[in-house]
């Protein structure tokens, strides 16, 4: 058997979405740089140490990144665990380069240990993520190979805090970036490790009930192309989408283990040319198959906050069961596929140019945050788009101690999430059990304040209720009103928690003495 051999070159530079010959260059310089500088290591499973940059750069050349993100994908752990010193990358590849590579290298200095260390060097990967959001895109690549060849990991105390850390911030940072395929595989590649019964129990309950479902989606896919063809729609293509395995397993934990209540372990995604193509496919499949109430989402009127476009409705097959189906353009599907990274070659990045929904207009949408680079021509530059959470994240290093860092990415960024609305239609990205008290504070401290009561869907509401996908929440105020101690226990977001902790402490600050 032939021993197996590194990512060839060839297979990036043809994954690459521009091909300049500067860019092909470039990246053909960085293949073999860092070839050379790891000739000598191995990893665990025995192989080249190389065969994981290789694979990192193919990584981020099939999302679409730009050249000299693939470069420092290649090169990412030259400086850490090579030896090569920092000027090098510089002198041979540029200071932005350098920038990227130094920016998803971990702490190279022993101050920190166990827990502190970790949270650190992500406190540093958010810092140099708000100057340049490319270095957590490679960052999400090199994790991705990693999870994916966990098993080679020797101590198995290490391979399940990978695998935690994988699923805990890893998968939910490429979520909120919109990168669906590489959330999934995070999820999938880190599940065993993290929780192998559970994995075991979740093939045996699939491997169960597959079959049934692939025959139930291939009939209904066969009868939505002939109605679609009666209509006069025939440029479309369909694909089946499978949920992950991580993904269902939280499901199911939601729905008791009973995976009759979940409609999308298996997903019918149909995809046209145009938005009024999906409309119009809308229409006719709900003429031939009965909704689920409750089960239609339009995500393209309403997108997700990390950009997502699609419409969700879900049908009864007329079998006594139901199937979600899925619309989209070729657009909305890259773009749910790559999320931001789809969205960052290097000259539109730069110069802020990129014509339409496909360019940086959709960034500036959806990230409010964008930014060209600072004027400060001693200042790094700022690449691309700086979602506003990346911000927090990054200014957040002298305020919290690491576990309660550690908290706050979990419960207010990466947790499940919902999705409201405020009466002017703004998208607010919240955690899921949020109430109206964790709404008006991710809007404004000011708001959350003056909170004297909410309206959910037009309702008055109590301040410690659930808010669900898809609620219009207005938070009505009041000069004289003031938060209470027991807004700490309704709310669930850190942030909410300081800001109620911080308006009390002033309160009782300005109290008259006694």
């Amino acid at each position: 058997m032939a021993p197996a051999a590194a990512r060839p070159l060839p297979d990036i530079l043809a994954a690459m979405a521009s091909k300049t010959d500067a860019d092909t260059a470039l990246v053909k310089k960085a293949y073999e740089f860092s070839k050379e500088a790891h000739k000598d290591q191995r990893r665990f499973s025995g192989e080249p140490y190389f065969f994981h940059p290789a694979e990192v750069g193919f990584f981020l050349a099939e999302a679409g990144m730009d050249a000299e993100a693939i470069a420092a994908g290649l090169l990412h752990d030259t400086i850490e665990d090579a030896g090569v010193k920092p000027q090098s990358i510089s002198d041979e590849f540029g200071a932005s380069v350098l920038r990227l590579v130094e920016g998803v290298t971990k702490l190279g200095t022993l101050r920190y240990r166990g827990l502190e260390r970790h949270t650190e060097s992500l406190r540093k990967l958010f810092a140099a993520t708000a100057k340049d959001i490319r270095v957590l895109i490679i960052k999400l690549m090199d994790r991705l190979h990693n999870a994916r060849t966990l098993e080679h990991v020797p101590r198995p105390e290490k391979r399940i805090r990978i695998a935690l850390e994988t699923l805990e911030i890893y998968a939910p940072i490429a979520d909120r970036l919109g990168m669906s395929v590489t959330k999934q595989e995070l999820e999938d590649a880190a599940f065993p490790h993290a929780y192998p019964e559970d994995y075991k129990k979740m093939l045996s309950l699939l491997k169960e009930r597959g079959g049934e479902r692939e025959k139930r989606m291939e009939k209904v896919e066969r009868d939505l192309k002939r109605e679609l063809g009666q209509a006069g729609v025939r440029n479309f293509r369909t694909e089946a989408r499978i949920k992950g395995t991580y993904s269902l397993f939280r499901k199911l934990q939601r729905k008791n283990w009973d995976i009759d209540k979940i409609y999308d372990v298996l997903a019918l995604r149909v995809i046209f040319p145009a938005v009024a193509d999906c409309y119009t496919a809308l229409g006719i499949i709900h003429a031939q198959w009965r909704p689920v109430p409750g089960k239609i989402k339009d995500y393209i009127a309403f997108p997700k906050p990390n950009g997502y476009q699609s419409i969700h409705t879900t049908v009864y097959t007329g079998d006594g069961s139901a199937l979600e189906i899925q619309l989209r353009t070729e657009a909305q599907h890259r773009e749910a596929q790559y999320g931001i990274a789809s969205h960052l070659t290097y000259k539109e990045a730069q110069s802020g140019s990129g014509g339409g929904r496909g360019g940086l207009d959709w960034v500036r949408q959806f990230f409010p945050a964008w930014r060209k680079s600072a004027k400060d021509p001693g200042a790094a530059p700022v690449r691309g788009t700086v979602p506003d959470w990346v911000k927090e994240l990054a200014h957040a290093d002298q305020v919290e101690a690491s576990e309660e860092y550690l908290d706050t990415l979990k419960t207010d960024f990466f947790s499940h999430r919902v999705f409201v609305f405020t009466p002017k239609g703004d998208v607010i990205d919240l955690p899921i059990h949020a109430t109206p008290i964790d709404f008006a504070y991710a809007v404004h401290s000011d708001l959350g304040n003056k909170m004297s009561g909410a309206r959910v869907n037009g309702k008055m509401v109590s301040l410690d209720t659930e808010l669900r996908n898809g609620d219009v929440v207005q938070v009505v105020t009041k000069p004289s009103a003031k938060p209470s101690r027991k807004w700490i226990d309704n709310a669930k977001t850190n942030m909410a928690k300081k800001h109620i902790r911080a308006a009390l402490s002033a309160l009782q600050k300005n109290e008259p003495k006694r």
